[in-house]
C-alpha cells in the first residue's frame, strides 16, 4: 500500500490529529493521535484546517467555444487552487451543451486532465433558445445530473412546467436563472440609488422574485427537484423560506460576491463589478447571509465567469457580466462567516462541500473526514494573509472583483482521491 500522511492537521478546525491516506485506493486509511512516521510520503500541515474537498454547483469553464478565456484544464487548476475537487460547468458554451456527445466530451476531458471532477450541466432548452426542451432523458445518461439555461431564464411558463415534469421523471435537478428578461432589457445595475446617481439602467428585484415565485408554485404542483441559481434579493429569501416551510423540494445557492459586495462598488464604473444578477444593496446582502446561516439558502456557489480584458475594460454598461470566483470563494466565506464569529469551519464544510454534494447526489464528494472515506480533501491556513492579483490567478482570465483586496484564509493543499492536485509550496 502506497501511503501519504497529513500530519498535524485539524479536521473542521477542531482538535489536531493525523491522517493516513492510501494513495493507491484514494481513501483515508487511518486517523490517529500520533503522527505517521513510516508513510511513503508525509506532509506536516502545521496545525492547519482540514476540510472535505469543496464542491461548486455553478461555474463557467467556457470550453467548448471560448478557450481564449478559460479551458477545462485552466479552470480545473483554478478550482484545485481554490480547494475544489468537483465543479459543475454550465451549458452556455459554444456550442451549447444540449447533446449527449457534448456532455460526454466535457466529462472525459476533465477526467483526462485529472485535477478536478468536471461535471457537465445540460441545457434545459435546445440552444438556450427557450423554445424546445433538450432530450433530458438521454442527457441524464451522460454524466448530466443538473440542467440549466443559466445566463438566460426559462421565461415561458408552459415550457418550464414541461421541463419540471420531465426532470421529475428522470430524477434530475432543474437549476433556474431567475430573470424576467422583459424587465431587464439594457439593465446593468441594481435598480436603486446608486444606479440612479450613476445614470445606469436599473435591474429591479421583482425581475428575479416574480420568476422565483412562479417556479416555486409549479414545483409544488408538479413535483421534481428545483434549484435556484445565484439568489440575490431579500424578497427571494422570503419566498424560499415560505417554500421550505411548505415542504416544497427547493434548494438555492448564493455567490460569494453577493455575500460580500454591494452596488456601492459601482461608483468606480469598473466593469469587473458587472455581474448577473447585479450586486444589490446592503439589506439584500444581510438577508442572504442570514438565509445561508439558517439553511434557507443551501449552498455557496461561485458562478465563476471568466472574461477577457476586451470584454471588461469598456464602459460599464457594455461590459460582459461575470466575475472570477474559484480561487477566492473560500477566503470570502471565511471572512464573512468565520472571522466575524457568525459561524465555524463545520459550517463552511456544510455549505461549500457537504450540502452541494448531497443535493447533486455525489457519493464520493462532501464526505465525512473518516477512515474508509474518499480522500478528497483541502488544507486551509486560516491565518495566511494574502492579496488578490488577477494576473497571478490560475484562471486564464483575470476579471476578479477583489483586485488588491487582502484576505486571511488561503488553501495550502488540495487532494483528489489521494493525489495532490494543488500545493501552495510549489506554486
Amino acid at each position: 500500500m502506497s501511503t501519504l500522511a497529513l500530519n498535524n492537521v485539524r479536521p473542521y478546525g477542531e482538535d489536531v490529529t493525523n491522517i493516513l491516506i492510501n494513495t493507491a485506493d484514494g481513501v483515508i486509511a487511518e486517523i490517529a493521535g500520533t503522527p505517521f512516521t513510516d508513510a511513503d510520503d508525509a506532509i506536516d500541515c502545521g496545525g492547519n484546517i482540514l476540510l472535505p474537498g469543496l464542491v461548486d454547483m455553478h461555474v463557467h469553464l467556457r470550453e467548448p467555444g471560448r478557450e481564449d478565456t478559460e479551458t477545462i484544464a485552466t479552470g480545473s487548476d483554478a478550482a484545485a487552487k481554490g480547494g475544489f475537487t468537483a465543479v459543475f460547468t454550465m451549458a452556455n458554451t459554444q456550442p451549447v451543451i444540449d447533446q449527449p456527445f457534448l456532455a460526454e466530451a466535457v466529462w472525459e476531458k476533465g477526467q483526462a486532465y485529472g485535477t478536478c471532477d468536471v461535471y457537465p450541466v445540460g441545457s434545459i432548452t435546445q440552444g438556450l433558445a427557450g423554445e424546445q426542451l433538450t432530450e433530458i432523458g438521454l442527457m441524464s445518461r451522460s454524466h448530466v445530473r443538473m440542467f440549466s439555461d443559466d445566463g438566460r431564464c426559462v421565461n415561458d411558463p408552459q415550457l418550464m412546467r414541461r421541463a419540471i415534469e420531465y426532470a421529475k421523471a428522470y430524477d434530475v435537478i432543474l437549476a433556474q436563472h431567475a430573470e424576467d428578461h422583459r424587465m431587464t432589457a439594457d439593465a446593468c445595475a441594481h435598480e436603486g440609488e446608486t444606479a440612479a446617481k450613476l445614470g445606469l439602467r436599473g435591474w429591479p428585484r421583482v425581475a428575479e422574485e416574480s420568476i422565483v415565485a412562479r417556479d416555486i408554485i409549479m414545483t409544488r404542483d408538479y413535483g421534481g427537484r428545483y434549484h435556484l441559481c445565484h439568489a440575490s434579493t431579500e424578497g427571494t429569501v422570503e419566498l424560499l423560506r415560505w417554500a421550505k416551510g411548505q415542504g416544497i423540494e427547493v434548494t438555492a445557492e448564493v455567490t460569494p460576491h453577493h455575500l460580500l459586495l454591494t452596488d456601492e462598488c459601482l461608483n468606480t464604473y469598473d466593469g469587473n463589478y458587472r455581474v448577473n444578477p447585479p450586486l444589490r444593496e446592503a439589506r439584500d446582502t444581510i438577508a442572504l447571509r442570514d438565509a445561508l446561516l439558517d439553511g434557507t439558502i443551501d449552498v455557496v456557489a461561485t458562478d465563476h465567469a471568466p472574461h477577457g480584458s476586451e470584454d471588461k475594460c469598456v464602459e460599464f454598461e457594455h461590459a460582459k457580466p461575470g466575475m472570477l470566483g474559484l480561487e477566492t470563494s473560500l477566503a470570502v466565506v471565511a471572512q464573512v462567516f468565520v472571522q466575524s464569529g457568525l459561524a465555524d469551519w463545520r459550517f463552511v464544510a456544510k455549505v461549500m462541500s457537504e450540502r452541494p454534494a448531497e443535493i447533486l447526489r455525489l457519493k464520493d464528494q462532501g464526505r465525512p473526514i473518516a477512515a474508509g472515506e474518499p480522500a478528497n480533501l483541502t488544507v486551509v491556513n486560516p491565518d495566511a494573509t494574502w492579496t488578490v492579483h488577477g494576473k497571478e490567478l490560475k484562471s486564464k482570465a483575470s476579471n476578479t472583483p477583489y483586485e488588491e483586496m487582502a484576505f486571511n484564509a488561503r488553501v495550502e493543499l488540495t487532494l483528489l482521491r489521494g493525489a495532490v492536485t494543488y500545493d501552495a509550496t510549489s506554486n
